[in-house]
């Protein structure tokens, strides 16, 4: 009767024994495929928000230079932002009393989305930190009316020396367009709708000019661009890329625009799944250049859409740092 029993349990420490080896075998095995995963995720995330830099040069078909050097900061100690990308923009057409000047440059708030209360108190202190001459603001500012009131609050708080400007994207003509408006009008944001204004230090200036809705080219098809000087620094702000490569943005020197959030989430920061450009990845992010070769500077934004969450897609405040070529 003793034998069965023990054969039993001889069975069963055998069994225990070898299923500890087929577990310790495949723990190790787990554990070497999280490490392959880790060594390639971990680097791809420090390789989205590090800093960085970069220098472009180019001469544009009317014989005009243009030099950039651009680079990426972290934003330390801020809530949603996760980095700082300044381009140093150098173009004859600058005049040398703007040597220098700071554009800052936001886009895609989104709030509340991924941008929330915290986010949305420290983002004023951190364009602020940057000191700023002008603020420009890209469009998609919220993600319900009730959130305007606190958005445009903040919004009202940046100090700059020359104010601030903005264009409305997609998000903003769908719903609460009235309220936008008024709001932006009681903080002192200038809202440039297919209407331009210009930045003066004595007897120099520079323009800037802002698109209405870009998405109906049936009724804005002409750049507010098209009638301002050739010899003088015209930027233009618009929601979308896709606007300064469909419509004929002559006497743009520079295309400030946002909207595809950089892909939101991309592989490694190299290809995006979706992006709502009609170009593909070609305008996804960064410095990119027109069929007529007009530089472009697409931000990644500050909040999101439908789902809260980037992937190697880092939050950003643009600054542009124009320069004099003497």
């Amino acid at each position: 009767m003793i034998l069965p029993m023990e054969s039993g349990l001889l069975s069963f420490e055998v069994w225990r024994n070898k299923g500890w080896r087929v577990c310790c075998k495949s723990a190790v095995w787990c554990g070497k495929r999280m490490a392959g995963i880790l060594l390639i995720v971990i680097p791809g995330l420090c390789l989205s928000c590090r800093s960085g830099r970069e220098l472009v040069s180019s001469t544009l078909p009317d014989g005009k230079t243009i030099k950039v050097y651009s680079q990426k900061e972290r934003a330390v100690g801020h809530k949603t932002v996760s980095r700082v990308r300044t381009y140093h923009f150098s173009h004859a057409d600058v005049p040398a009393a703007f040597d220098g000047f700071r554009i800052a440059f936001i886009s895609d708030l989104h709030y509340r989305s991924r941008l929330k209360e915290k986010g949305l108190a420290d983002l004023p202190l951190l364009l602020d930190s940057l000191q700023p001459d002008v603020l420009l603001i890209g469009g998609d500012l919220h993600e319900g009316c009730t959130y305007l009131p606190p958005l445009m609050e903040a919004l009202g708080q940046v100090r700059t020396v020359d104010g601030a400007y903005a264009v409305l994207g997609n998000n903003d003509y769908e719903a609460c367009y009235p309220e936008i408006v008024a709001g932006l009008e009681k903080v002192g944001v200038r809202l440039l709708e297919h209407r331009v204004d210009s930045l003066r230090r004595g007897e120099d200036r520079i323009w800037l000019a802002g698109v209405r809705n870009p998405f109906d080219l049936q009724a804005n098809g002409v750049s507010p661009t098209a009638g301002l000087p050739a010899d003088d620094f015209v930027l233009l702000l618009t929601h979308t890329p896709d606007y300064a490569e469909e419509v004929a943005v002559e006497n743009a020197d520079l295309v400030l625009a946002g909207h595809t959030h950089g892909g939101q989430v991309t592989l490694f920061g190299l290809y995006a799944p979706v992006l709502p450009s009609r170009y593909g990845q070609r305008f996804r992010t960064g410095l990119k250049f027109t069929s007529n070769h007009t530089p472009v500077i697409v931000t990644n934004g500050v909040g999101t859409s439908r789902r809260n969450i980037r992937l190697f897609a880092p939050s950003e405040v643009v600054m542009v740092v124009l320069h004099h070529i003497r």
